[in-house]
């Protein structure tokens, strides 16, 4: 039998505790409540994974106001966990309704990193008793440390996105497109129950595996290209994000070898030596510094990593500019890069959990050189 989703199994309880949490950090940012329009940030709070909802949240509790089209889903979703309103004309005119009518409301904050400037306007015009107050990240401060449920999500969408990567690759040859392998891919990634896929499908193959953010084209494989693959899968809304980098229709020749071997040892070094604690410079610098030793430095010009939840880039940064402690319980990409324009790139990513006791590989961390047959 198929487990539960992990919000059927925890979700009612996890939601009380992250309420409770954001109103002890409402108080001390002296803010009366909240106006949460971040998708992810409405899920995290409510279970409500639709397009379309905002999450108000004041002393008295949580709302939840939604239109027509996600009555059903938002009444099986949010459940108890906070009050579902369906408006039936315009989400924003009840919201300010709310506002006005709840007592002595000083500052109210909003997601200014989530909201349209039309939005914002909307904001400006509204004549509420209360200040509206722009804020920045908020909920996402809570995000960063996983619960063990999320941590598990997270876990079950890298073996499902591994998964799927074997099985494309059984049909990968010299002579297709990348869209036929990213196609292959995706479809692989479906059957398996990945509920989307969190960035676009990156497959970049010979000089093109140089770019680092490639968008997937109609180039042919040829033999003995470097072929870059860097994909994603969700799951109970939590994504992993993997890359991998073969080498097509024949063995991998010296220089293939070389950058290869230098980008996978320092990738072990750095998922096997980060630790919560650390400064997100200091574990940039277990991946950074052997490359820079080898002399490859400039070739690698992108972080080591990122955070990885319910979004596929958040908090925290793993890179050299970042000199924050990196906190217990935050899940990163350990993802170092060696790009050399004209001839190709090697990049190798893996998820990992910052644990207490140390790092924890939520992927399967076969990063041996695959060389795929003619």
């Amino acid at each position: 039998m198929d487990s539960p989703p992990i919000s059927k199994l925890v979700g009612a309880d996890l939601r009380v505790e992250r309420r409770d949490a954001l109103n002890a950090l409402l108080d001390k940012e002296e803010l009366d409540g909240l106006i949460v329009t971040s998708r992810p940030n409405v899920r995290y709070l409510t279970g409500f994974s639709g397009t379309a909802g905002v999450a108000l949240v004041l002393r008295d509790g949580l709302s939840f106001f939604s239109d027509f089209r996600y009555r059903s889903q938002a009444n099986d979703e949010v459940g108890d966990a906070a009050r579902v309103e369906i408006v039936a004309t315009d989400v924003w005119s009840r919201v300010w309704e709310v506002l006005r009518a709840a007592p002595s409301l000083g500052s109210v904050g909003f997601e200014s990193h989530a909201v349209t400037v039309y939005q914002a306007g909307r904001f400006a015009d509204a004549k509420l008793p209360c200040r509206l107050q722009p804020v920045n990240e908020l909920v996402e401060r809570l995000r960063i440390r996983k619960h063990p449920s999320e941590v598990a999500a997270i876990r079950r969408a890298a073996a499902l996105a591994s998964d799927a990567l074997r099985a494309a690759l059984e049909s990968v040859r010299v002579g297709q497109r990348e869209l036929d392998v990213a196609t292959r891919l995706e479809s692989e990634l479906r059957r398996r129950g990945s509920e989307w896929h969190p960035f676009p499908t990156i497959v970049a193959s010979g000089p093109r595996s140089a770019l680092p953010h490639a968008r997937t084209s109609p180039r042919t494989i040829g033999l003995g290209d470097l072929l870059l693959i860097d994909f994603g899968a969700e799951l109970d809304g939590y994504c992993a994000d993997l890359t991998r980098t073969v080498v097509v229709g024949r063995p991998a020749d010296e220089r293939q070898r070389t950058v290869y071997d230098l980008v996978r040892d320092a990738q072990l070094a750095a998922r096997t030596g980060i630790r919560a604690g650390m400064t997100g410079r200091d574990a940039d610098a277990l991946a950074r510094s052997p490359i820079e030793a080898r002399g490859f430095g400039d070739a690698f010009g992108h972080s080591l990593g990122h955070g990885l939840g319910l979004e596929v880039h958040e908090a925290p940064r793993v890179s050299k500019g970042n000199a924050d402690a990196l906190p217990v319980g935050a899940v990163v990409t350990i993802e170092p890069g060696v790009y050399i324009p004209g001839w190709g790139g090697v990049r190798i990513e893996d998820d990992v959990h910052l644990a207490a006791g140390g790092p924890e590989l939520l992927s399967d961390g076969m990063t041996d050189l695959i060389e795929l047959g003619d």
